[in-house]
């Protein structure tokens, strides 16, 4: 039997939305019967995406050709869908670097792509939410926001802190019926991940496949993510049963992290 999550004939926003974690939940919340709004850089991406979507799910899926760091990229999505009910902010990250290397203009970028997009897009649709009393925003960030990976310090620390803002912006909206959580993916199978395997394997002097391997050994559930597994969990994150459920950080990484808390 099929969950209805309560949110047929909302409209969504999903950033950075052609491929990986940003399709899978695009596709879970068009399944759940909402309006979407994909997003992505790539037109030709972005274009079979957003069929491919309509053809599995039947959801009107409209694709927006627009960059989520740049006021116009942002007034392209809204244009599109001017008072979203459902907002998922996703970015992709700086490249693995050594911290030593960052220079001042990489670090500024690196905290404007992972947490002040994040947070002009919730200032741009709150409050309507909070008029209509029916808001969900969901933040996809980072499982080395609770388990630092060295490489990734720029990621994890501007992810840290959209992660800390939050804490506070979900308290002040939660009695309209808004919410605001963070997922923080661990390992999944996406473009993100090979590309990361193939720079580990490059330093070790190991085939991706090994450096593959090495992944799925430090993971206690013994394989890789799933996407449509991410997207599912974000769509109840979404849903009208989820409406207790803000301020949070939820880890999704097969029991990487090693902690309680």
């Amino acid at each position: 039997m099929k969950m209805d999550l309560g949110i047929t004939g909302r409209r969504a926003i999903v950033c950075a939305s052609s491929r990986g974690l940003g399709r899978a939940c695009a596709q879970a919340l068009a399944a759940a019967g909402c309006e979407v709004v994909i997003n992505g850089r790539d037109e030709e991406t972005l274009k079979a995406t957003a069929a491919a979507l309509t053809q599995a799910t039947g959801a009107k899926v409209i694709p927006v050709r627009a960059d989520v760091a740049t006021p116009e990229g942002q007034a392209a999505l809204l244009a599109a869908c001017p008072e979203p009910d459902i907002l998922v902010n996703n970015n992709a990250g700086p490249p693995l670097r050594d911290f030593r290397e960052l220079t001042r203009h990489q670090i500024i970028d690196g905290v404007i792509a992972n947490m002040v997009v994040a947070i002009e897009l919730m200032q741009k649709v709150v409050d309507p939410m909070m008029r209509r009393r029916f808001g969900r925003i969901v933040n996809i960030t980072s499982a080395t926001v609770k388990l630092p990976q060295a490489g990734l310090d720029l990621s994890s620390g501007a992810r840290g802190g959209l992660s800390i803002f939050v804490a506070g912006v979900a308290r002040q909206v939660a009695g309209a019926n808004v919410t605001i959580n963070n997922m923080l993916p661990g390992a999944f199978a996406t473009d993100r991940l090979q590309s990361t395997l193939a720079g580990a394997a490059k330093r070790k002097g190991i085939s991706v496949d090994e450096a593959m391997a090495e992944r799925i050994a430090s993971v206690p559930a013994k394989r890789i993510g799933d996407p449509a597994e991410f997207g599912a969990t974000c769509a109840f994150l979404c849903s009208a049963q989820a409406g207790y459920i803000t301020g949070q950080n939820l880890v999704i990484d097969g029991g990487a992290f090693p902690g309680a808390f």
